[in-house]
């Protein structure tokens, strides 16, 4: 039997700011009740499910499935590396916002930890670091302002947002260069970590993959909802499936996908990639979201497949892997000392 861990941040109560929040508390049910659905359907599987004190909410339910509810005020990082070593894998879904997707990662040893390893998460947990990665992979991506190259005022718009922020959580769209540096700069003396780029013009797209070591799938390309009212992005939600794989989107946002697995081989599990498409240069790369994201409920309906079946069986073929190349190794090592100890004699 595997018992595996699903602890979404914001509805299991890790964070008490966000879980007032009606609309941010809604989308972290949308992407946990699926996974932890899927997980329970699996046969050889017990699911442990984390919800906060009073979460009426708390569906589906399933024979596999228990639901846990953690202290009030619990600490995170320290409740789900305890909970970690009660389990066989643990699967999270949390932010990157302020490092907590990666401390989350780090409390979890790696063979039990269901998704992007700690490197990866690093590198996408910065909009500057992922779009400076990519670009030295020669993949096309947004290019944000710093001290050596700035920005030159001739973009449509641009967009001063932050660096680690998910969604569309405190951004702003300028059409005035001038009034989007002085932005820029008074968020940066407040100590916000922010920033500053050109917007991209097209269409606004999700895709969503599932990832193994240096490769990636890609399940599905959405359509995002996206909307600016007084200079502030709104995210209103996704359309799951709405470009077909085959066709020339879908094929150029396959081979991206490709590129972006070989670029940061860390990515694991499932992954979304927000992308522009450009009309003139294709798909560009706005973010990396290195876990579950909104498309996965809508896209979980529609596969034939489990969905969370799969990223499981992949996560343990991985280990497997990692497994058995261990033991050759020690293998083999153990069989060259032998020989060297052989021939001494």
């Amino acid at each position: 039997m595997t018992k595996v861990l699903v602890y979404e941040y914001i509805s299991a109560g890790g964070d008490a700011a966000a879980a007032a929040s009606p609309e941010l508390l809604a989308m972290g049910r949308a992407m946990r009740d699926p996974v932890a659905g899927d997980l329970a359907r699996m046969p050889g599987v017990e699911v442990t499910c984390v919800c906060a004190a009073g979460d009426t909410a708390a569906t589906p339910r399933a024979p596999s499935l228990t639901w846990r509810v953690p202290p009030r005020g619990h600490d995170a990082v320290a409740f789900v590396g305890e909970e970690a070593q009660r389990h066989d894998a643990v699967w999270v879904i949390a932010p990157e916002t302020d490092g907590v997707l990666a401390a989350l990662c780090n409390a979890v040893d790696a063979p039990r930890w269901i998704g992007c390893d700690a490197a990866a998460l690093q590198v996408a947990g910065s909009k500057r670091r992922t779009a400076r990665h990519l670009a030295q992979a020669g993949i096309a991506a947004t290019r944000a302002w710093s001290a050596d190259a700035p920005l030159e005022p001739r973009a449509s718009a641009w967009v001063v947002k932050p660096d680690d922020g998910a969604g569309a959580i405190d951004t702003h769209v300028y059409h005035d260069f001038r009034a989007a540096q002085s932005a820029f700069l008074a968020r940066c003396a407040a100590r916000e970590q922010v920033t500053f780029e050109e917007w991209v013009e097209g269409d606004a797209l999700s895709l969503s993959l599932l990832c193994t070591p240096g490769h990636a799938e890609l399940l599905s390309v959405n359509w995002q909802h996206v909307n600016v009212t007084q200079g502030r992005l709104a995210y209103e939600g996704v359309t799951v499936g709405a470009i077909a794989l085959d066709s020339l989107v879908g094929r150029a946002c396959s081979e991206l996908a490709a590129r972006v697995a070989r670029a940061l081989p860390g990515l694991a599990g499932f992954v979304g990639i927000d992308v522009v498409w450009h009309r003139e240069r294709g798909p560009v790369i706005i973010e990396i979201n290195p876990r579950v994201t909104c498309a996965y409920a809508g896209l979980a309906a529609r596969l034939d497949t489990n969905l969370a079946a799969r990223v499981l069986a992949a996560h343990r073929e991985v280990q497997r892997g990692t497994h058995d190349a261990k033991h050759e190794i020690a293998h083999d090592t153990a069989h060259d000392g032998a020989e060297r100890i052989c021939h001494v004699a």
